[in-house]
């Protein structure tokens, strides 16, 4: 399984237009694509960040997709009022126990095969251990080393009382594995449609 991630650095009076675009235009046109599995959509409306992600079947399906959606990710860019950002990665772990409200995105930088394992035997069960935790994803792109972990919680207050636990788990799996944490972001879950089987 792929995904396709665009990232809108936008304007946070523009976000609702952002979401609406997703939900009325993007998801139905994703939805006629061969090979596409759902769409989700994480938004900061202070920042007016938003993360729209695309699944695939496969790389190929994904890669045959790009010049079709190109016109819908620009018109998206313009309802925004953004700079955008697009990012291809492997999915190497699903895990999902119900859906949730909103997300914590972590960017970490390094093997991506120790981050994985690290990640999965290390740093699930710890999860499922805290309370509000809904699901987590970990994509990878092979090429840059680079690891996008997402875990969902089901109210933006679970969310806040794992911080500091989750704030362990990740600098633990840092150096577990000799990697770097690039980046770290809270968002809403605006819109989640991800048809990807549990991988866990």
């Amino acid at each position: 399984m792929y995904a396709r991630s665009t990232t809108l650095h936008g304007k946070p009076d523009k976000v609702d237009a952002g979401i609406k675009f997703v939900k009325d235009e993007v998801a139905p046109q994703l939805d006629q694509i061969e090979g596409c599995r759902g769409l989700s959509l994480l938004v900061d409306r202070e920042t007016g960040q938003c993360i729209a992600t695309s699944s695939w079947e496969s790389e190929e399906a994904m890669r045959a997709s790009d010049e079709k959606l190109r016109p819908m990710r620009d018109r998206g860019r313009d309802i925004l009022g953004a700079s955008m950002q697009m990012d291809e990665w492997e999915i190497l772990l699903m895990h999902r126990n119900q859906h949730g409200e909103c997300c914590r995105v972590s960017w970490l930088q390094g093997d991506v095969d120790s981050l994985t394992e690290t990640f999965r035997t290390g740093i699930l069960p710890e999860l499922e251990r805290t309370d509000g935790f809904c699901s987590a994803s970990l994509l990878v792109n092979r090429s840059t080393g680079l690891g996008c972990a997402t875990t969902t919680w089901e109210s933006r207050a679970a969310m806040e009382a794992s911080r500091a636990a989750a704030d362990d788990m990740r600098s633990r799996a840092a150096n577990e594995t000799g990697g770097e944490i690039v980046d770290v972001h809270e968002f809403d879950l605006a819109y989640a449609h991800l048809h990807v089987p549990e991988m866990a």
